[in-house]
């Protein structure tokens, strides 16, 4: 597990680094203008920045989604291998669905099939274990984990049967 340590900069932001397993140091800092800075440290200096990258909020999200999503499906691959039968599902939400708009818990997913959400990815970002009072928005990506036939119910309860 990679051990990230969190600074307070006072009237900038935040500040979150950690250490990779060969030694660098790689941090994001998150300004209060929304901007993120990707600053890549010194290897032989952990204190010295040799490469910092602005990010606007687009540039984040398209790194985020690099990043991230084919880590969140690496873990539901390996889940699925530990777990006979169980399958993940990326449904979008499109405009017309019934609860595009409206709190997860609406759909009563879990409730009325079996299945869970475990993740809902928008513009790039990962919601993950998000909660009942999440509200699904049009062009989200709602990920389901159940059986064949639980994520195939969902899929029908958010407008894709």
């Amino acid at each position: 597990m990679v051990d990230i340590e969190q600074t307070a900069l006072p009237g900038i932001g935040l500040r979150h680094e950690f250490t990779t397993r060969s030694g660098r140091r790689i941090g994001v800092i998150s300004h209060r203008s929304g901007r993120r800075d990707l600053v890549v440290y010194d290897k032989h200096d952990p204190d010295q920045a040799c490469e910092t990258v602005k990010l606007n909020d687009e540039e984040a999200d398209a790194l985020v989604e690099l990043l991230g999503a084919p880590r969140i499906v690496q873990r539901l691959n390996a889940l699925h291998r530990e777990v006979e039968g169980l399958v993940s599902a990326q449904l979008p939400i499109t405009p017309g669905s019934p609860y595009a708009g409206r709190a997860m818990g609406d759909a009563r997913v879990r409730t009325r099939t079996g299945a869970s959400i475990v993740a809902v990815v928008r513009s790039g970002q990962v919601f993950a274990s998000p909660a009942p009072d999440f509200t699904i928005q049009a062009d989200d990506i709602v990920v389901v984990v159940g059986s064949p036939e639980s994520t195939s119910a969902v899929a029908d309860i958010l407008g894709h049967g």
